[in-house]
């Protein structure tokens, strides 16, 4: 049975599924930050997967990052799979600006996280919605 890591569940808000993964929307304004996290238990890493379930990530995570590049019009695309803190696969997907507060560096532990505010989120909840595919299985609250 899957089970979302606790500090995924505390940092993101749940914004609902893909076929394979779970998409969190990282709780900090200061960035559009979202988290693809396969549905597989006991997985740390993508050469885990079954191969399938491999070209199905890369398929979502694809996905997700031509919609957010051009929802948000971002300068780039940071994209990591970095798992030092938490081992449980995961994805990072933050649209970068050459003008945002950490370019040109990564944004782990470059500055403290701001949560968004319940305008903020709901606006930002609602960019996702609108953004991603009909099918997309949104999380009840959305």
């Amino acid at each position: 049975m899957f089970n979302l890591h606790p500090q995924l569940a505390n940092d993101c808000i749940d914004v609902g599924d893909f076929p394979l993964s779970k998409l969190l929307l990282m709780n900090d304004y200061q960035y559009p930050w979202c988290i693809l996290v396969p549905r597989v238990e006991g997985i740390t890493e993508v050469f885990q997967l079954e191969e399938t379930d491999q070209q199905r990530l890369w398929a979502e995570s694809a996905l997700l990052s031509r919609l957010l590049s051009q929802e948000f019009a971002a300068d780039k695309m940071n994209i990591a799979a970095l798992g030092n803190v938490v081992s449980q696969l995961h994805v990072h997907h933050v649209v970068r600006y050459h003008a945002d507060a950490a370019w040109p560096a990564p944004v782990w532990g470059r500055l403290p996280a701001k949560a968004h505010s319940a305008v903020q989120l709901r606006e930002r909840l609602q960019r996702l919605r609108e953004m991603l595919p009909p099918d997309f299985d949104f999380a009840e609250q959305l």
